[in-house]
């Protein structure tokens, strides 16, 4: 994207609440459009996968606690740096990169820094 290029609404409020996710904490991306009262995990995938990069993206993930397919180890280093709660590779996973322990790492947004929701 250059300087003149305007990032759509949707797009600047998806990234912003990826923005407020304190360090070690994850939203997945339907908590993102639920939070925001608007759209669906897709459309917040898009958003993250367009336009993401500028942003703490590792911070919102499938809710599943997979890795984003492509950038795992990208994504586990940022894990460890923050202290993201992680569970270990299952025996079937053959020691491949664990995944995020969601029901630890998951963020509601009413810690300190949160995110207004939609009202």
């Amino acid at each position: 994207m250059s300087e003149d290029d305007e990032l759509p609404e949707y797009a600047e409020r998806v990234l912003e609440v990826a923005e407020r996710i304190p360090p070690g904490r994850v939203m997945t991306y339907g908590d993102v459009a639920e939070w925001l009262g608007d759209g669906g995990p897709r459309q917040v995938g898009r958003v993250m996968a367009l336009y993401g990069g500028a942003v703490p993206w590792w911070r919102v993930v499938r809710s599943d606690g997979v890795l984003l397919p492509g950038h795992e180890l990208r994504a586990l280093a940022h894990y460890r740096e923050e202290g993201t709660p992680l569970r270990e590779a299952g025996r079937a996973a053959g020691g491949h990169v664990p995944r995020l322990a969601m029901a630890r790492a998951r963020w509601d947004g009413r810690d300190p820094g949160s995110v207004t929701p939609h009202t």
